[in-house]
């Protein structure tokens, strides 16, 4: 049995019961929304004063590999929402300090550049459409991308590129397209949204750069791309330590019954055993890695070379956890081809997480 530091027996029983609940809602169910809220894990990068949990890096990603290992379309939804609530460190603090103070504020949205920004007296008039904004039933607040234009004409900034801006505005002014259906991660209800003539101002835009955070907390310093691979790696790396924990059990218990094939038992416990130890030695990595640049933040040190390793070592570890599951799962027989099979629903979860762009191997995110 897995050993949780930041979860209890019955933190863990609301997890395990309301998996497939959330599944079949398609969205978080009441109780494990409420857990979020009594625990304050949308607000794990939120700084106390605010009555966040304000975790260190290191911290975080342990907790989140936790929530990951046993019910990964949570985990997902609470690290893209609580991802998106970092942004209280760049956020005017006469707007930022009331909102996040909230017990249930929850940002989310979209990093696509999908909508347009006119200039108007005070602010910006938002319009356009954006998609995959995980946990969209339960935000309180959206967050995107725009390209700014003035007299319908697109701004260019100094190097003669379109001036883009990142924005949030408040649920009522969004239209929730409700389109998210797939194979997995159903419960984190990545849906479409739409904003159509509405007004912001400019208090309610801000920009993820280190040098132009609003507070004083050393989490804000930390370069926005490490943290989202890393945050988004261990959720690949939760899933995977527990579908390989599932599989073993699976393979103990068909052993046991000696119906299974000698010199196929064999090599199925070959390939399991060579994902254990391929969890155990890049979870290592990882970890050194974030422990490291997390430590050089605070002693002023050069992490440009870790935060290279990090890009690397997270897109490697991805596409080896879908390459290794892969292997193993045939092995796994009718058992792992039921939907209400537990590693059935971590196989859905793994592959669907795949498609996000950020950490896919060939992809051109940096």
């Amino acid at each position: 049995m897995k050993k949780d530091m930041q979860l209890n027996d019955n933190d863990i029983a609301i997890l395990k019961d309301n998996q497939y609940k959330g599944i079949q809602k398609k969205t978080l169910s009441d109780e494990q929304l409420e857990l979020i809220y009594r625990k304050k894990w949308f607000k794990i990068w939120v700084p106390k004063s605010l009555g966040g949990l304000e975790l260190n890096l290191v911290e975080g990603l342990v907790l989140l590999e936790d929530l990951a290992y046993w019910d990964g379309g949570f985990a997902w939804t609470t690290t893209l929402c609580a991802g998106a609530n970092l942004f209280v460190g760049f956020i005017d603090t006469t707007v930022g300090d009331d909102i996040f103070a909230a017990k249930e504020v929850c940002f989310g949205g979209s990093g696509q550049v999908s909508g347009v920004a006119e200039r108007e007296g005070t602010g910006y008039r938002l319009k356009g459409i954006w998609k995959y904004a995980t946990g969209a039933p339960h935000l309180t607040h959206f967050t995107l991308n725009a390209r700014i234009q003035e007299a319908g004409q697109p701004v260019f900034d100094k190097d003669g590129n379109p001036l883009v801006k990142s924005f949030f505005v408040n649920r009522d002014d969004v239209l929730i397209h409700y389109d998210w259906d797939t194979f997995g991660l159903e419960a984190t209800a990545s849906h479409s949204f739409s904003l159509n003539d509405v007004f912001a101002y400019e208090s309610q835009s801000f920009s993820i750069d280190a040098s132009r955070t609003t507070r004083g907390e050393y989490l804000y310093q930390y370069p926005f791309m490490p943290f989202a691979e890393l945050t988004l790696l261990v959720n690949f790396m939760g899933m995977y330590h527990r579908f390989i924990d599932l599989v073993e059990k699976l393979f103990i218990v068909r052993s046991n019954e000696s119906k299974w094939d000698p010199v196929e038992s064999k090599a199925a416990f070959k390939i399991l055993d060579t994902l254990q130890q391929n969890y155990l030695d890049k979870r290592k990595t990882i970890m050194a890695l974030a422990e490291h640049s997390w430590k050089n933040l605070y002693d002023k040190g050069d992490n440009s070379s870790l935060f290279e390793r990090i890009a690397t070592e997270s897109r490697n570890f991805v596409a080896e956890i879908v390459t290794n599951i892969t292997k193993v799962y045939p092995y796994t027989g009718i058992a792992g081809a039921a939907k209400d099979n537990e590693i059935n629903i971590i196989f859905r979860n793994v592959f669907t997480a795949s498609q996000h762009k950020l950490l896919q191997k060939n992809a051109n995110n940096r």
